[in-house]
C-alpha cells in the first residue's frame, strides 16, 4: 500500500445531493424545500431560539434569582486546619501569607475562619472575617484574633 492507491473506507463517503437540477434528478420542483413558507424562500435565516412562532422557551420560563455584584467572597478555613498547620509548621501566628504559603488559599483571597474542629494552641490569627464560634474558641485557647 502506498499514497497512490489509498481510498476511503467502503460506505464512508456519499454522493453530493444535487438540488434544483430539474425533474429528472428526483429533486427538482421545490428542491427538497416543501411548499411555501419562509423556509422555502431564498434569503431565509432564522433567529437563534426561534421556535416557529411558538412562544420561545426563554419567554415561557419565569425569571428568578438575584446576583449581588457587591458580594464579598471569602475562602473558608476551619479551626482544625489552623491547629494542624500550627503543629506542622511550628508557628504561633497565622495570617493570610502563612495560609497562602501552605497552599490553603491564594494570595488575593479574603479568608474567613470558621468554627469546625477544635484548637488547643495559643495562636495569633489574622484574617478578614471570623465566625462567632471560631473567635470564641481562639480566645478561649488563649490566642488573639486580628481582623484585617
Amino acid at each position: 500500500m502506498n499514497l497512490s492507491n489509498l481510498k476511503p473506507a467502503k460506505g464512508s463517503t456519499h454522493r453530493e445531493k444535487r438540488i434544483g437540477r430539474g425533474p429528472g434528478s428526483g429533486r427538482g420542483g421545490t428542491s427538497t424545500r416543501g411548499h411555501k413558507g419562509a423556509k422555502s424562500r431564498s434569503g431565509y435565516s432564522h433567529k437563534i431560539g426561534f421556535e416557529g412562532g411558538q412562544m420561545p422557551i426563554q419567554r415561557r420560563l419565569p425569571k428568578f434569582g438575584f446576583k449581588n455584584q457587591f458580594r464579598v467572597e471569602y475562602r473558608p478555613i476551619n479551626l482544625e486546619v489552623l491547629q494542624a498547620l500550627a503543629e506542622q509548621a511550628n508557628v504561633s501566628s497565622i495570617d493570610v501569607e502563612t495560609l497562602s504559603a501552605a497552599g490553603f488559599v491564594s494570595s488575593h483571597d479574603k479568608v474567613k475562619i470558621l468554627g469546625k474542629g477544635s484548637i488547643t494552641l495559643k495562636l495569633e490569627v489574622k484574617a478578614h472575617a471570623f465566625s462567632k464560634k471560631a473567635e470564641e474558641a481562639i480566645v478561649a485557647a488563649g490566642g488573639t484574633v486580628v481582623k484585617l
